[in-house]
């Protein structure tokens, strides 16, 4: 972006605005994290673009990764020259996009401050109703909108993509669907018009499913990156290894992230809830409040499932998260009993090492 730019062209508002007054950091500049590498921050207002770290206190303070800048945030910030800043403090979020990974405890901020999350999948290898919804439901778990982009549609037939089409608005009746190929640009123009000047988009999904070139066609050169997929494995390296923000002519925001070979769920029942809300609905009507949907007599949940009406699919992917988005609330109960321990071993350290040098 050569041309001048104001602080809501990167996606500043009120809301940021407001938060900043409550924090009492009006002798901060605001600047927002557009690139995070390790232990070092690009961040970007409208004065320019910086390489900040974070104070010590911050990291003293810091409980969980969590705790620290991420790509999307808004920060507080003292610049020390013209290259370089120091982070002070991290604004509230609006939206979070993060994930578990699976068989561990450790949480992945993906992004923050989205206002519409884009789940990518190729048709050739790629394509999973499945993780489709998994992406939905940490989207809209956040309040992020999400929407659908089918990429590299030109290497099916139109017989195939048409099918493909059908799968998804059944599954999904009320989410925006994109048929891209950078090698036709089909779609590239009505995709570029969906993407709105101030708006942050994220764009999620696979290694190899043409996120970067996609970005790289939006933005109308080749910054990101990019290795080609293998003939002999049909399994692509991506060179994206950060996440790092764009900024398009006509003033919208994209996030590009390194691809995702799982996506364990977070505590995001209630983005499960409202994506499968045909079940939700259902499972209001169950004869016990704390039906598990999985052998109870007088479940409306499982009479759908035996009567058709609601599809084996979808029912058996609602039971996949919901329990894996159960299991992670287990253990963050379990963290957080631990964290209130040391915190509580930590104050009475203090109270201790007083006594002992009076």
């Amino acid at each position: 972006m050569n041309r001048q730019i104001k602080i809501e062209d990167l996606g500043y508002d009120i809301f940021f605005e407001s938060n900043r007054k409550k924090l009492q950091l009006d002798d901060f500049s605001i600047a927002r994290v557009a690139a995070e590498y390790r232990g070092v921050y690009k961040i970007k207002n409208e004065n320019g673009e910086y390489l900040a770290r974070i104070t010590g206190k911050q990291m003293f303070n810091a409980l969980s990764r969590e705790d620290y800048p991420a790509v999307g945030d808004w920060v507080a910030i003292k610049e020390l020259d013209k290259e370089n800043a120091m982070i002070y403090a991290v604004l509230p979020r609006k939206t979070i996009i993060k994930r578990k990974y699976i068989n561990k405890n450790e949480i992945q901020i993906i992004a923050t401050n989205i206002d519409v999350a884009f789940a990518i999948e190729s048709v050739d290898r790629d394509y999973n109703l499945n993780r489709l919804e998994r992406y939905f439901s940490i989207a809209r778990d956040s309040g992020i909108k999400p929407a659908i982009i089918l990429n590299k549609i030109d290497l099916i037939s139109k017989e195939d993509l048409d099918l493909k089409l059908a799968q998804i608005k059944n599954r999904f009746n009320d989410i925006d669907i994109f048929l891209t190929s950078i090698i036709t640009s089909n779609g590239l123009k009505e995709l570029n018009t969906y993407i709105l000047k101030g708006k942050t988009y994220c764009f999620l999904g696979s290694s190899g499913v043409g996120k970067s070139s996609l970005i790289n066609k939006l933005l109308g050169e080749n910054i990101i990156k990019t290795k080609s997929i293998s003939s002999y494995t049909g399994k692509g390296k991506h060179t994206t290894t950060n996440r790092e923000m764009y900024f398009l002519e006509n003033g919208g925001i994209l996030i590009d992230n390194p691809g995702m070979r799982e996506v364990g769920m977070t505590d995001v029942n209630a983005g499960i809830d409202d994506l499968f809300d045909e079940i939700t609905a259902l499972a209001n009507e169950c004869k016990y409040n704390d039906c598990s949907h999985v052998h109870e007599s007088g479940c409306e949940v499982l009479s759908a499932l035996k009567s058709g009406k609601l599809s084996e699919g979808k029912y058996l992917n609602y039971i996949n998260l919901k329990k894996e988005a159960e299991h992670y609330e287990m253990n963050k109960t379990e963290r957080r009993e631990k964290e209130r321990k040391f915190g509580k071993f930590i104050k009475t350290a203090k109270k201790d090492l007083k006594k002992y040098k009076q």
